[in-house]
């Protein structure tokens, strides 16, 4: 965790150049629908490199701010990263040029732009998704437990394979995607104790901490390569941990499917049947970060001034991640899956079934 972001750090210190312009999404207006006193709240949004049009935790977060503009009729502006470089000038220009009263941070990678800034600002409010770092008392951590959810969906992926192999990899090996990872690996293991089977899982193992990673979260042709090296290996079901690399994973199981196969991907982040566009009818679930609530929640608090920097941690309980919907594929799970996955969540709340991830929220 210390080497990448250490390598994350020396990426942002190196991008100190002119801020761009904010992003188009940008409102310069207040809702009509808020108070006089909310109207002159500005909340602001810096993404990552994915944009907030990634399918993923971009965009749902995007869609949290948006909603508090039109719940809480507040204003709200947007600065649209488009790599690690603009990271500390998105947010100088939110704070220092707009003033803004709270700035989200969106994804692990601006952990060390965040705390910078924040710290030359003590009187500017940030949260930052994805991130339990920053120990300042200006900055509150939206993070999220998303093992328990990825274990669920490690369970279906095993009890609805038909080649008896599935498959993960991530977009840069970081806590935030390994944790997926981890919870994926035990509930496919959860599955072959309870029914006496043998799935094999590619492309990670959670004992060693090692696996198959992009190394960025935009390269969809590489995205697409590995899974498609997956399924030659013989997985027919694949859970890309990499926001936007994850749509190669689409391309490669549409093609796949073309020629006569049945292969299915565990979307992340968000519900992907909803957000994506090619392939999503061969979505069989998705590990989902409620990350728009928990934006509109934070902001709302600052608005009303009850903000503080105590961690948001989603978990199954509070219903911070969870497990989508099967959509098309609902007919493709078995009836005694979709009951032992109801059981496997009711016990991971009540404490009987503890997952366990070296990155979860502790």
């Amino acid at each position: 965790m210390s080497a990448a972001m250490l390598g994350a750090s020396a990426l942002l210190l190196a991008g100190c150049g002119a801020a761009p312009e904010e992003d188009a999404a940008s409102s310069d207006n207040a809702s009509s629908s808020g108070s006089s006193a909310s109207s002159d709240f500005l909340a602001c949004m810096v993404s990552d490199s994915g944009g907030f049009d990634d399918r993923s935790f971009n965009q749902s977060s995007f869609e949290g701010l948006q909603a508090a503009e039109k719940d809480l009729g507040i204003e709200i502006k947007t600065a649209e990263s488009q790599s690690e470089t603009d990271f500390l000038p998105n947010l100088d220009s939110m704070v220092v040029q707009n003033g803004c009263d709270i700035t989200v941070t969106v994804g692990f990678l601006l952990s060390d732009a965040t705390a910078e800034v924040a710290a030359a600002n003590p009187e500017s409010n940030f949260a930052i998704v994805d991130d339990n770092a920053i120990e300042l008392d200006n900055v509150k951590p939206i993070i999220y437990d998303t093992a328990q959810a990825a274990f669920l969906a490690g369970y279906v992926a095993a009890g609805t394979s038909e080649t008896g192999k599935v498959a993960t990899y991530g977009g840069i090996n970081l806590p935030t995607v390994t944790i997926f990872m981890d919870g994926f690996a035990d509930g496919v293991e959860y599955y072959n104790e309870q029914n006496n089977a043998n799935v094999e899982l590619l492309g990670w193992n959670k004992a060693d901490q090692t696996g198959s990673f992009i190394g960025n979260f935009t390269d969809t042709g590489a995205g697409k390569t590995t899974t498609q090296n997956f399924l030659n290996e013989g997985a027919d079901i694949i859970m890309p941990v990499a926001g936007p690399v994850g749509t190669g994973t689409l391309d490669a199981v549409v093609e796949a499917n073309a020629n006569g196969g049945s292969n299915k991907v565990v979307w992340v982040d968000s519900d992907g049947f909803e957000t994506t566009t090619t392939g999503k009818e061969f979505i069989l679930t998705s590990v989902m970060k409620l990350m728009g609530d928990a934006v509109e929640t934070v902001i709302s608090s600052d608005v009303d001034g009850n903000f503080d920097a105590t961690p948001y941690i989603g978990t199954l309980e509070n219903g911070g991640v969870a497990l989508a919907p099967f959509h098309d594929q609902e007919s493709a799970v078995p009836a005694d899956v979709k009951t032992a996955v109801d059981e496997i969540k009711a016990k991971i709340i009540s404490g009987e079934i503890t997952v366990e991830s070296a990155a979860s929220p502790k």
